[in-house]
């Protein structure tokens, strides 16, 4: 036991040299390496960049995603389809109590404003799909309700919380991104800075 003792510890302290000297070697390429923008840490409603671009991304100014989606009506709809048109793309599920909240302001919204609504709701987290059509009637919803049934377009759009709402403008550009529930006067501000 007293022979194997100082071979243990020889062995740990080697150990902790090679990881002393790899974890050094990381931390001095960081310093060296300047920050991307993915790399920054994103927060309040705005996404920023550094300007328009003509690149496919989730910042401002970046060309948004397209998709293609089936509404709860049956009808398959894409965001290209709506090119040249400002767009609220909002993601929602019927059990989350922000969504609810902003539902009826949204609705309001759709008929008050030149805006096409596409609520993509998260339909892989609902209880049944019938809890959707459901929420539209109570809540009397009538811009379209997009089925996003196995979350391919909450994962292209990285979703998480919900509600998430992306407005987008005329050319397709992002204009900016909101975590949590949104009220009218925040959508008519955010509605009129948009091109």
């Amino acid at each position: 036991m007293k022979k194997t003792a100082p071979i243990f510890f020889i062995i740990v302290m080697f150990a902790w040299g090679i990881y002393d000297d790899v974890s050094n070697s990381d931390k001095s390429n960081e310093s060296q390496m300047e920050p991307t923008e993915d790399s920054r840490i994103e927060t309040g409603i705005e996404v920023m960049s550094r300007g328009a671009t003509d690149e496919v991304g989730l910042k401002k100014g970046n060309i948004a995603p397209d998709f293609e989606l089936t509404t709860l009506d049956g009808e398959t709809v894409k965001l290209s389809d709506f090119q040249g048109e400002k767009v609220m793309l909002n993601f929602w599920a019927t059990w989350c109590g922000p969504c609810r909240s902003e539902m009826p302001d949204m609705e309001k919204f759709y008929h008050d404003k030149d805006i096409a609504i596409l609520a993509v709701n998260l339909t892989d987290t609902e209880i049944r799909e019938s809890d959707v059509s459901e929420f539209v009637d109570e809540y009397q919803i009538t811009f379209p309700i997009l089925m996003d049934e196995t979350a391919e377009v909450a994962d292209q759009y990285r979703i998480n919380p919900i509600p998430t709402t992306y407005l987008i403008d005329t050319k397709g550009r992002i204009h900016n991104v909101a975590f949590g529930a949104l009220n009218y006067e925040r959508m008519v501000d955010e509605f009129e800075k948009m091109d």
